[in-house]
């Protein structure tokens, strides 16, 4: 039987999975940002139904392997994925990136969710957050003596207490450096994806002794096989 992949993407090493595919492989985007055009396996856009509509398509779709490269915060995709490999009686493999480490003269502070989050920003009044488009949803509980920064994949409006940046990394060090300086950032919040195009943005707030509000990675589910990284998922999909 001839094997086919369909790959669940959402962070950059994925695309690059993606570039190796042929024609009969599948990578399905959730539909944020933008779908590459040079690929030569299929492009599928949008969501499944849960578990068991992922379950059904694998079957339909004669899908022999599922490989979860989503975001390491994704995790009810995650969960979706491992259960639909599970139900379809196929493998499922996982693209996992290592978390970042705090390096001395880092000052991390790991919140749980969004109200212990909010609870740690109150002695702040400049934060920069780069969780993507969530805060976007809180626009009208910001406390009047902050102001907001959001740095998000598309610009977007903000308010009166809020401006929304549209950018995409991998970002560099320099500009990260005059971001913090001109918005005159206290704190930054942070997701630990563990990507190394969005990293330099932890050593600026290292050089400047600015805090940094990490928020909790989430659990996600045992799979048959999990990669750490990019080369050792390519070697396995070699052999």
């Amino acid at each position: 039987m001839t094997a086919r992949i369909l790959l669940l993407g959402g962070v950059t090493e994925a695309l690059a999975i993606a570039r190796r595919l042929g024609p009969q492989h599948v990578y399905s985007l959730a539909g944020i940002g933008r779908v590459p055009q040079d690929l030569q396996c299929q492009v599928r856009v949008g969501g499944f139904g849960g578990a068991e509509g992922l379950a059904s398509y694998l079957r339909e779709a004669g899908i022999t392997l599922l490989i979860d490269a989503t975001h390491p915060y994704a995790a009810q995709i995650s969960r979706n994925a491992a259960s639909a490999a599970r139900i379809a009686g196929i493998p499922c493999w996982a693209l996992r990136r290592p978390a970042w480490q705090a390096q001395a003269g880092d000052d991390w502070r790991e919140v749980e969710d969004w109200a212990a989050l909010i609870e740690a920003l109150k002695p702040f009044r400049r934060p920069l957050f780069t969780l993507g488009r969530e805060p976007l949803q809180h626009l009208d509980e910001i406390p009047p003596e902050q102001f907001w920064t959001l740095r998000a994949l598309e610009a977007c409006p903000g308010n009166e207490r809020c401006e929304v940046i549209g950018a995409r990394g991998p970002f560099h060090i320099e500009d990260e450096r005059a971001l913090f300086r001109r918005r005159r950032i206290d704190v930054l919040i942070s997701k630990n994806s563990g990507s190394v195009a969005t990293e330099p943005k932890l050593e600026v707030a290292r050089e400047l002794d600015v805090p940094v509000l990490i928020l909790k990675r989430p659990v996600l589910p045992e799979v048959d096989r999990q990669f750490g990284s990019l080369t050792d998922l390519a070697t396995a999909l070699l052999h």
